[in-house]
């Protein structure tokens, strides 16, 4: 749901840049999980606030400049139970990355690596493992494109072309 980027001054504060969908979107969680890999724990929001585009939060237990840096980098999260349930054809970003994507005529473009906003859609990424001979691949996230989506089955349908 979002990533600390640094220490904000020296109290333990955070400057968090959020993965959700409006700016202050994660202060509608008390509670957060930070970490990275298998190394995570939760902390509750003591204080927080929108500081141009960024969140700076206070959460409890993080009270010098030391322990706020030793969270720079980690991902912030929060329990799946607590988000809003979705409506038809609507999906969490985290519930398409890794994904296996191909076309109606089943090309193989990868897995989805990440999700981004645009001014008009998202965009999902695919592919780039270049060990693996994988190109990148940027696929706009709109009906007219994504044709099926099967989060059971791991996999993604897409109306694309295989030379974009």
């Amino acid at each position: 749901m979002g990533r600390v980027i640094a220490p904000y001054g020296i109290l333990g504060w955070l400057k968090i840049h959020p993965d959700t969908e409006v700016l202050d979107g994660l202060l509608n969680y008390k509670t957060w999980w930070i970490g990275k890999d298998d190394n995570w724990r939760e902390l509750t929001v003591e204080s927080a606030k929108i500081h141009n585009d960024v969140l700076v939060v206070k959460l409890q237990g993080l009270d010098d400049r030391d322990a706020a840096f030793a969270c720079k980098g980690k991902q912030i999260a929060v329990p799946r139970a607590s988000l809003p349930k979705l409506e038809e054809n609507e999906y969490y970003w985290s519930d398409l990355i890794g994904l296996s994507v191909k076309n109606q005529q089943n090309v193989d473009f990868g897995k989805i690596t990440d999700v981004f906003a645009t001014g008009a859609n998202d965009v999902i990424v695919v592919g780039g493992d270049k060990l693996n001979g994988e190109r990148e691949r940027l696929i706009p996230f709109t009906p007219q494109v994504i044709l099926e989506v099967d989060i059971t089955a791991k996999t993604m349908l897409v109306d694309w072309d295989a030379e974009f």
